[in-house]
């Protein structure tokens, strides 16, 4: 008789699953290039809309055409967890009604107007759930 192997397992999750996980966190990391050197930047987002509006700390005219947002929650006791990442085009909400809206909305990092809302139009979302041995098989 064999036991089942408890390595940490990766197995991909369907898209919808994966916009499921996304949109039920709240935490998550922007990550865009800039002047060749990768940025991650902390951010809280909500989706609306088919749309990822994110509250990160970042300069409004250093938000990239194309950006890359990334959530997880993995649990390090039991090497369980996900973790999703959507990429698309990406640009800075303008609209003083909106951008306030959200800026009331999403949680900052620092006191003050230093925050910006970015909306991400996803065009790939991927996501991963960690499993230990025969689990999900």
């Amino acid at each position: 008789m064999s036991t089942p192997s408890l390595t940490p397992r990766m197995v991909e999750v369907s898209g919808a699953e994966a916009l499921w996980l996304l949109e039920g966190a709240a935490l998550g990391r922007l990550v865009y290039q800039q002047r060749e050197t990768t940025v991650v930047r902390p951010a809280r987002h909500v989706w609306e809309y088919g749309r990822l509006i994110a509250r990160t700390p970042v300069q409004p005219a250093a938000v990239p055409p194309t950006a890359t947002y990334h959530v997880e929650e993995i649990q390090a006791a039991t090497g369980t967890g996900w973790t999703v990442t959507a990429t698309g085009p990406a640009e800075a909400i303008t609209d003083p009604h909106e951008a306030t809206h959200y800026l009331r909305t999403l949680a900052g990092w620092t006191y003050g107007p230093h925050d910006t809302v970015v909306r991400i139009h996803p065009q790939t979302v991927t996501g991963f759930r960690l499993i230990r041995g025969a689990e999900g098989r």
